[in-house]
């Protein structure tokens, strides 16, 4: 194994999602399996910003044909971001662990990436950043959210497909790879929204195709009935939209497994539950994701809030107003990012990056002025 492995683990593990060291080394073997050599030495030149070709290989000492041919075989294989611009043509970026190259596997999992991804998951999960600042944000289905002037449009889904002006949907890589190995369920696979410049990117890169704003919230209604859980990336604009199971999502089968669920998620609502409306028809208990709620000896609906993570999917089906969901008092509601770049702000200063403050911010100064009326 070269160094450039060991190099390019620990410059994963300055980013904002982390990228920890194990004892036996399995996440150097994952990126062995992932990246040539040649390619993680380049990789080591890429930034969270946006650069194009004659920068990077300027960075990398490459010659701008070198660079151009690498990067774009990088590119397909998912292990970076890209885009196409019209005045600076291709772009390149780092791409993080998870939400990143790992999702960039979606239809060319092989049994070697997913023995690696396991077995560096569970690592990663606890000793990562996810637990400090969720990279993805839980949002209640539609039938199941309050109708207040307190519930503003970023908490409603119906809400952020309609603001958005490309939406693609791609394959759920997370159920392609438990039904590679002989696990996972019958629930949808092409379910995973990417929206506007994520959007065009996923349809560029071939992993993805455009759909209508009608399509989507079909694909909302059959995840809804389906009992998937909506995980919008944590902030009020997101350009990710993941419809997860939680025997297949790699994030709610880790905090499953966690005796509180509740806390591991960024979500204003909470669940209230009134025994007396309870009828014990046991609906809730077979539709909740995290076993909040079960069905004892006696009949009777037990509710854990602890496990609860407020997806609301209960709440869409009790047939007697037993389940509820309200907002949080304000002060224990989390505080979601206006992009995906003030997202990892708050990674970094979690996790006391200051090596990567300045460039995330010089991405969210960049989008404010985008967002600036002319």
């Amino acid at each position: 194994m070269t160094d450039a492995y060991a190099r390019l683990a620990r410059y994963l593990d300055t980013l904002p999602a982390s990228y920890p060291p194990t004892p036996d080394g399995v996440e150097l073997r994952l990126l062995e399996h992932l990246f040539t050599p040649q390619e993680a030495k380049l990789a080591l030149h890429l930034s969270l910003i946006d650069q194009d070709i004659p920068h990077i290989s300027r960075q990398a000492g490459l010659s701008v044909e070198e660079a151009s041919v690498l990067l774009a075989k990088m590119l397909k294989k998912g292990l970076i971001n890209g885009s196409q611009s019209k005045d600076k043509g291709p772009t390149y970026s780092i791409s993080q662990f998870v939400i990143g190259f790992y999702e960039g596997q979606v239809n060319q999992l092989d049994k070697d990436t997913i023995e690696l991804f396991e077995a560096y998951a569970p690592y990663w999960f606890e000793k990562g950043s996810w637990k400090k600042v969720p990279q993805l944000r839980t949002i209640p289905v539609m039938q199941a959210i309050p109708i207040t002037s307190e519930v503003l449009p970023y908490m409603q889904i119906e809400e952020i497909i309609r603001s958005k002006k490309n939406i693609a949907v791609r394959n759920c890589v997370c159920r392609q790879e438990q039904k590679l190995m002989g696990k996972g369920c019958s629930n949808p696979i092409e379910t995973c929204m990417t929206f506007d410049g994520a959007a065009r990117s996923t349809v560029e890169n071939g992993i993805g195709r455009m759909i209508s704003v009608e399509e989507a919230m079909d694909i909302i209604e059959e995840a809804q009935i389906k009992g998937l859980v909506l995980q919008p990336s944590n902030s009020k604009n997101p350009i990710v939209l993941c419809i997860c199971c939680s025997c297949c999502c790699g994030v709610l089968r880790h905090i499953k497994a966690d005796p509180n669920p509740g806390s591991l998620v960024a979500n204003p609502f909470v669940t209230n539950y009134d025994q007396l409306k309870c009828i014990s028809c046991a609906v809730c208990v077979d539709i909740c994701p995290m076993e909040a709620l079960t069905l004892d000896d006696l009949g009777y609906i037990n509710f854990a809030q602890n496990r609860c993570i407020g997806c609301g999917l209960c709440v869409g089906v009790c047939p007697s107003s037993a389940l509820q969901l309200v907002l949080r008092e304000e002060p224990q509601q989390p505080k979601i990012p206006r992009n995906t770049a003030g997202t990892y702000l708050n990674l970094a200063k979690a996790r006391g990056l200051d090596n990567v403050l300045a460039n995330l911010w010089i991405i969210l100064r960049s989008f404010l002025k985008k967002m600036v009326p002319k």
